[in-house]
């Protein structure tokens, strides 16, 4: 039993660490997004995740190896992250970057959460269905609704609303990672059929042109988002999926709109605000009743 709660412990602050590390990627992606397109982003994104992800696989003396039945899956992961990975910088590209982020990270859990409920047919229970809602209203307050009833209107924004749903259904896919091998090598064969996917729709000119950049500003932010973000923290995500399900991993998402606004404070000297505040409070409360467990079993 102690070492049950050990592991948990140590998976939930591992997962508050990754949450951390997503806001402070916000910043970098919409520094990134004003250099080329969605694709030739990621290109380098995921190129750069293959090659770190695998001399992270060495350094834990981890093996490539899956089960052929993985195969299937990894294939959907990798398409849907190719998707994600399109609709999120098109997001950032065309609509309202803040808002729209706010909407993924709120959605994100709504939508997991329906999606299980919808494929085994069990409803959450009562903590989770509070925390449910605390999440909503943690994301309408750091959205200053009130102020912005428009912002479901803006045609930018319906990225973010795909990539909230693609999100939810790539969750569901890599939770079951843990049946096929090392979650770290699904993860690995799904990065690398992502780029797999990138490739026909990439300008190997512009990719040549910014392989060549001496921007310094680019280079970190492409680092941080590649290796830091997405090899560290995102893989780390989807090794908590097959933990804990899709559902509950996908909760820890409400403390993203909090952490990016902290970390913009520090790093940027942004200043923040009392909705900021109060949304923060109402996402970390929304963490703890869905992982919370329930005194009376279902």
């Amino acid at each position: 039993m102690k070492e049950n709660n050990l592991n948990k412990a140590t998976l939930t602050i591992t997962m508050i660490i990754s949450m951390i590390t997503w806001g402070i990627s916000w910043p970098a992606n919409g520094t990134l997004s004003s250099y080329g397109s969605a694709f030739d982003l990621g290109f380098f994104r995921y190129l750069f995740v293959v090659i770190s992800l695998f001399f992270i696989l060495v350094f834990l003396k981890d093996k490539l190896l899956i089960s052929r039945k993985a195969i299937p899956f990894v294939i959907i992961s990798g398409a849907l992250m190719a998707m994600y990975n399109y609709t999120f910088l098109a997001g950032l590209q065309h609509g309202s970057p803040g808002a729209g982020g706010i909407l993924v990270t709120t959605l994100n859990p709504v939508i997991a959460y329906t999606i299980g409920i919808l494929l085994s047919w069990k409803r959450p229970s009562s903590n989770e269905l509070a925390g449910l809602i605390f999440g909503i209203l943690a994301g309408l307050c750091l959205l200053k609704i009130w102020e912005n009833k428009s912002i479901f209107e803006a045609p930018g924004n319906i990225y973010f609303l795909l990539c909230a749903v693609i999100w939810s259904v790539l969750s569901k896919f890599t939770s079951t990672s843990s049946k096929y091998g090392s979650s770290f090598a699904f993860s690995w064969w799904m990065y690398l059929v992502t780029l797999i996917f990138i490739l026909p729709f990439n300008d190997f000119g512009k990719i040549n042109s910014l392989m060549h950049s001496t921007e310094l500003k680019f280079w970190g932010n492409m680092f941080f988002s590649s290796v830091i973000t997405t090899s560290l923290a995102t893989t780390l995500y989807f090794y908590a999926t097959a933990k804990i399900g899709a559902e509950k991993a996908s909760s820890f998402i409400f403390i993203v709109p909090f952490t990016a606004a902290l970390s913009s404070f520090l790093l940027l000297g942004e200043q923040i605000k009392m909705h900021t505040v109060i949304g923060g409070i109402l996402g970390i409360i929304a963490v703890y009743l869905i992982n919370r467990k329930s005194k009376v079993s279902r």
